[in-house]
C-alpha cells in the first residue's frame, strides 16, 4: 500500500469513529435513527469540513469522495442496532472518541502541510481537525463540551499534532511518523481518563466572589 492509499485509508476509519462516538452520544438521549444517522454523520465530517473551508481547498473532502459519507451512515446505523449490547457507553465513547481525535489530529496536521500552510498553521488546523467534530455533537445534544473539561483532550490533540511535525524534521518515514503521532495522542487521552488527570481549574479570587455575591444581593433588591 503506497502513502496516500494508507493515508485513504486510515481517513475512513478515522471518520467512522467519530461517527460511531456521535452515534453513541445519541444512544444515550435514546434518539431514533434518523438522529442517530444525523449526529454521528455531522460528528464524522464535521471539523474537516471546517478545516477544508478554512484551507480553501478545491472541494470539501466528502464532497469530493462521498465514501465518507457513507461511512457515516454505516457506522451511525450500526451504533443504532447494537449500542444496547454495549454495557458502559461511557467508557466505549471514551475509547472510541480518544481513537478519533488522535488519527484526525494527525491527518488534518498533514492535509493543512500539503496546502503549505505554515507549521503554526498546521498544527492549529490539527487540533481544530480533532476537536471541532465532538464539539458540534455535544452542542446538538445540549450537553458540556467535552473540549472544556478538566480532563485532558485538547492537549492530546496538539501533541499529535506536534509530534508529527517533529518527526517530520527528524526525517523519520511517514507511515511510522503518522503511527507515532497518533500513538502518542491516544495514550496521553487514554491516560487523562483512566487515571483522571486534570489540569486545575480557573477560581476567581475571594475578594471577585464577594463582589458577585454583592451584584447579585443588589439585583434581587
Amino acid at each position: 500500500m503506497d502513502f496516500h492509499s494508507a493515508i485513504y485509508l486510515i481517513g475512513l476509519v478515522a471518520v467512522f469513529f467519530f461517527a460511531l462516538s456521535g452515534a453513541l452520544a445519541a444512544a444515550k438521549r435514546e434518539l431514533d435513527i434518523l438522529a442517530f444517522i444525523f449526529v454521528g454523520t455531522v460528528t464524522g465530517i464535521g471539523g474537516g469540513t471546517f478545516r477544508d473551508l478554512l484551507l480553501n481547498t478545491e472541494q470539501v473532502f466528502w464532497v469530493a469522495d462521498q465514501r465518507y459519507l457513507v461511512v457515516c451512515v454505516v457506522g451511525s446505523a450500526m451504533t443504532y442496532f447494537f449500542a444496547h449490547r454495549v454495557v458502559q457507553i461511557d467508557r466505549v465513547l471514551q475509547w472510541i472518541d480518544a481513537a478519533s481525535i488522535a488519527m484526525f489530529a494527525v491527518l488534518g496536521t498533514i492535509k493543512a502541510l500539503d496546502y503549505n500552510a505554515p507549521i503554526s498553521v498546521a498544527i492549529l488546523m490539527g487540533v481544530m481537525t480533532s476537536t471541532l467534530g465532538s464539539a458540534i455533537r455535544d452542542m446538538m445534544l445540549q450537553q458540556k463540551l467535552m473540549i472544556f473539561e478538566p480532563e485532558i483532550y485538547v492537549t492530546a490533540c496538539l501533541l499529535g499534532s506536534a509530534s508529527y511535525v517533529a518527526l517530520q524534521y527528524l526525517g523519520v518515514e511517514e507511515i511510522s511518523a503518522i503511527l507515532l503521532a497518533s500513538a502518542a495522542a491516544f495514550a496521553l487521552r487514554v491516560l487523562a481518563f483512566e487515571l483522571d488527570l486534570r489540569f486545575p481549574h480557573y477560581k476567581l479570587s475571594r475578594l471577585q466572589n464577594r463582589e458577585i455575591r454583592k451584584q447579585k444581593y443588589k439585583n434581587l433588591n
